[in-house]
């Protein structure tokens, strides 16, 4: 189990050094624009560190989507996303699961997703991520995500999970039963992105918050990363400071159980 922190992308190894993080998640291009990714200068030191990196996705990508205007170009940005994070040796993307829209067919996305990934030659894996909320999300109950991951797990492409707790939280979900759930579905959570929420259970508000300050009782939090036992990276607000005193915090609490 390696704990760390999204962090600026100028320079992912100084940032995790002044976070004392083993793991660190960046954006490869700005979180919300399809533009594609800028090669790094510094790609080759990247893949050759033995620091582990993630890599998330642009929030626009939507590849469930009914609407071919943006499925279309979401299926691109996954791609370029993919190939940006293997020029970085990175060891997975992760891509929130979307959404069909109100009046969409939930089986639709389904197909719209193994489609993508069916299209796509990449040895990174895809890391579908669970929703706080959305109308008819792919990925926000646990009912969701069983019948998601089963059109998708047995593609070409690489792919697995991101547990996101606050996500989880805000879903309604049951933290505990729903993490047992997802790893006897998937069988290993590729990645957990551990964060507080500032509001209540069953919000559908994706706002996080620093650990031990939010909604979310903190023996649940770190039960969670005790169960998933993977990858553990903060999304929490603040910056290296901050991210510091959060992964303390967790530690300390995995070191009590």
């Amino acid at each position: 189990m390696r704990l760390g922190a999204h962090v600026p992308s100028a320079d992912p190894l100084s940032e995790a050094a002044a976070r004392g993080a083993e793991v660190v998640q960046v954006f490869l291009s700005a979180p919300q624009s399809w533009r594609r990714p800028t090669p790094r200068e510094d790609a080759a030191r990247l893949a050759a560190s033995d620091l582990t990196i993630y890599v998330h996705a642009p929030y626009l990508i939507n590849v469930a989507s009914p609407n071919p205007k943006v499925r279309h170009p979401s299926r691109k940005a996954l791609a370029d996303a993919l190939s940006a994070a293997e020029a970085i040796g990175a060891k997975g993307v992760i891509v929130h699961g979307g959404h069909v829209g109100k009046d969409g067919v939930f089986a639709d996305g389904v197909r719209n997703w193994r489609r993508a990934l069916e299209g796509i030659a990449s040895t990174v894996p895809v890391l579908i991520e669970n929703t706080a909320g959305g109308a008819n999300a792919m990925a926000r109950y646990v009912a969701q995500i069983d019948a998601l991951w089963e059109g998708v797990h047995d593609v070409e492409t690489p792919v697995g999970f991101c547990l996101d707790t606050c996500h989880l939280h805000a879903a309604g979900e049951d933290l505990l039963v729903a993490t047992r759930s997802i790893i006897d579905l998937v069988g290993q959570v590729s990645l957990v992105h551990l964060n507080d929420s500032r509001d209540a259970a069953g919000s559908g508000r994706d706002r996080h918050a620093s650990l031990g300050t939010g909604e979310i009782n903190a023996a649940l939090l770190t039960e969670v990363v005790r169960l998933c036992d993977t990858d553990t990276v903060l999304e929490t607000p603040g910056g290296a400071e901050e991210h510091r005193a959060d992964l303390t915090w967790i530690r300390a609490r995995l070191a009590d159980a």
